[in-house]
């Protein structure tokens, strides 16, 4: 990706110096259940599914999360407390793939009559404070709607490329575009309609509501990819072996040996590459009509 050509942006907060104490996901239970309950599920498909193989309930609530992707290693130098962990080439992607969101779907909103609001993206590493309760590295990245801040522990990306077999700059954009597709469901009423939708269903409909959101925004990453001018030989390939890796089949697979098409939550791998090429042939995001 030519990142040098990016808009870096200013709504981007560094809490990777805040301490946060190591992982603390705790079960489950008490007081961080229900906070979790709040989030979207996008934990970028890998979290969610991979809690279906230790045990835990699985969570069919647009908020479902938690899991063990992230608890591992990082590969980031120790600083002193309060200094900032993140690598420079880590903060330029960061904020220059959520600068040429901005720029983007400030277009497309301009388009349509109306102003973007921008989403805030927060780098944290093991464990923080969201408003929607813990934020947790276990959880992977997510967008929560009550402060309308994506938040990402960095060293998800690693797991990415080391574990899932997804390396590459594209594939971590994708990562944070899929985010921020989440923020533009919820500034357009997707979230709360996806929501009212699930109160009303037993739990494999619901889990389709939930897939259909994901898939949404896996093509609004898309279109933004298209529209950024940013792609370079090579970038579309990584996102497709990203959308890939991260199906819910597949996961499945690695983590329980069977698939259980009824508890999918984010899509299969053929369904997320899809949901990708799609926003990436058409640059529309009126192609991706996934989620009412």
């Amino acid at each position: 990706m030519r990142l040098g050509d990016a808009p870096e942006s200013g709504n981007f907060e560094d809490r990777t110096g805040q301490g946060g104490g190591g992982m603390q996901l705790g079960g489950m239970g008490g007081g961080l259940l229900g906070p979790i309950l709040m989030m979207v599920a996008s934990r970028f498909g890998i979290v969610g599914i991979l809690i279906l193989g230790l045990g835990y309930c699985a969570l069919s609530s647009l908020g479902g999360g938690g899991g063990i992707l992230g608890g591992g290693g990082s590969s980031q130098t120790a600083s002193a407390p309060g200094e900032s962990r993140l690598a420079p080439e880590q903060r330029q992607l960061l904020t220059g793939v959520l600068g040429s969101t901005e720029q983007v779907w400030g277009q497309v909103f301009k388009q349509s009559g109306s102003n973007y609001r921008p989403t805030t993206l927060v780098a944290y590493t093991n464990y923080n404070q969201s408003g929607c309760g813990a934020a947790q590295a276990a959880m992977g990245p997510f967008y929560c709607p009550t402060d309308q801040k994506i938040y990402i522990d960095p060293a998800f990306f690693e797991e990415l490329s080391r574990r899932f077999g997804a390396p590459g700059d594209f594939a971590q954009a994708y990562v944070i575009a899929h985010e921020v597709g989440h923020h533009i469901q919820n500034l357009e009423g997707t979230l709360d309609r996806a929501q009212q939708a699930q109160a009303s269903s037993g739990r494999t409909a619901g889990n389709q509501v939930q897939v259909g959101v994901e898939l949404q925004a896996d093509c609004y990453a898309g279109v933004w990819a298209q529209r950024s001018g940013l792609l370079e030989q090579g970038d579309i390939e990584e996102g497709m072996r990203a959308a890939e890796a991260i199906g819910d089949d597949t996961l499945q697979k690695q983590s329980q040996g069977r698939v259980v098409p009824e508890s999918f939550t984010h899509g299969s791998s053929a369904q997320r590459m899809e949901a990708l090429r799609r926003g990436l042939q058409s640059g529309n995001p009126s192609q991706c009509n996934y989620a009412s």
